[in-house]
């Protein structure tokens, strides 16, 4: 009976047992397919210098640590580098127990994209660098709760960082959502081809902090939308989405379209504090569509930034932001402009711009 007892007890401590494995030099891809289902922490430290020319696909675990020991991830040119493929939404609300962790790569250089999660729970990636993506560097689908910190993106070919709805058979902007996630510490340098920095779609509750964007001029800094079909013709209609929040956003460069686009559903609280752009824009610094947006302890303005609306009634509140972000005296308003706030490029039926829903208050001098 002991001899027996005995032996359950090793066998448990075999199941509870955290499982170490080292990444030899070769084809990373390859020894992921291979990996052990005991796995639990995954070490880069046998090589300066990895590669993987395909995808990086990562195993079903409840928790799984990639620790990249500061050492340098190579990826193919069709390589999604990291990832997690579902097949619809069934197989990704099985996927939701899985969470991963990928740290400390001292860069990640090339393929499509350098992380590619999707469907998990309470995801994190830390602390890594990622150079020449060609589509994204870092993409999230249905990561609910995930983190992005310390994050360095340089020259991403289309875009930086995106966090979104699923987009597999099934998934919609209502049921897939990558909600109460953060992003902090994290920086784009764009290239000449980038678009967009940073891009939160069909989302709620998420929160960007000390973040910056910054390399060549980019249409948007923060592309923030909650339109389900991708409409951007309409105001978004994604009912769900409650909220975003961005504290401490340092642009240092021009937008092409606008640094900032917001299209979130009427009754969104959007609230973006403290940010500082460098120098003068020549696009609008906000581009409104829809949503309750407020503006707070924003302390430097340029003259020439304008905030642009393209419906007549704007729900927007400023509070403790410069003197100079006012919508004027009420006697020189006209039909389309009302100091530094603009109506352009209207929606239909949208004509005359209303200050019914512009507050500001405390204006700093």
């Amino acid at each position: 009976m002991r001899n027996l007892l005995l032996l359950a007890a090793t066998g448990l401590a075999r199941l509870l047992h955290a499982t170490e494995y080292e990444v030899p030099a070769g084809d990373v891809g390859a020894f992921f397919a291979k990996l052990p289902k005991d796995a639990t922490y995954v070490r880069f430290s046998a090589a300066e210098d990895y590669s993987s020319n395909g995808d990086i696909v990562l195993p079903a675990a409840r928790m799984l640590i990639i620790d990249g020991r500061g050492a340098t991830l190579r990826l193919g040119p069709a390589s999604n580098g990291f990832t997690t493929p579902v097949a619809d939404q069934k197989a990704a609300a099985q996927h939701l127990s899985c969470r991963y962790t990928i740290k400390d790569f001292g860069e990640v250089i090339g393929g499509r994209k350098g992380v590619d999660l999707q469907a998990t729970l309470g995801s994190v990636v830390s602390n890594c660098r990622f150079s020449g993506q060609t589509e994204v560097a870092v993409d999230l689908r249905f990561c609910l709760m995930a983190r992005l910190e310390n994050l360095l993106v340089t020259n991403p070919g289309t875009k930086g960082i995106v966090l979104r709805q699923g987009d597999w058979p099934g998934a919609t902007g209502f049921n897939s959502q990558s909600n109460s996630s953060v992003m902090a510490q994290c920086r784009v340098y764009a290239a000449k081809t980038t678009t967009i920095a940073f891009s939160v779609l069909n989302s709620g509750g998420v929160r960007m902090t000390d973040c910056v964007s910054e390399g060549a001029p980019v249409d948007h800094d923060l592309f923030l939308s909650a339109t389900v079909d991708g409409n951007e013709e309409e105001p978004a209609g994604n009912t769900v989405v409650k909220s975003f929040t961005l504290a401490n956003f340092h642009v240092e460069h021009a937008a092409r379209v606008a640094s900032i686009h917001v299209n979130m559903p009427s009754k969104c609280a959007v609230s973006l504090s403290n940010i500082y752009w460098n120098g003068a824009q020549p696009a609008p610094v906000i581009r409104y569509v829809m949503g309750q947006l407020n503006l707070s302890d924003i302390g430097w303005w340029n003259d020439g930034f304008r905030i642009i609306t393209r419906i007549s009634a704007p729900r927007i509140n400023v509070e403790r932001c410069h003197s100079g972000l006012d919508v004027g005296d009420p006697k020189a308003k006209s039909d389309t402009r009302a100091g530094v706030l603009e109506l352009r490029d209207p929606l239909p039926n949208n004509t005359q711009l209303k200050l019914s829903y512009v507050r500001v208050r405390d204006k700093a001098m």
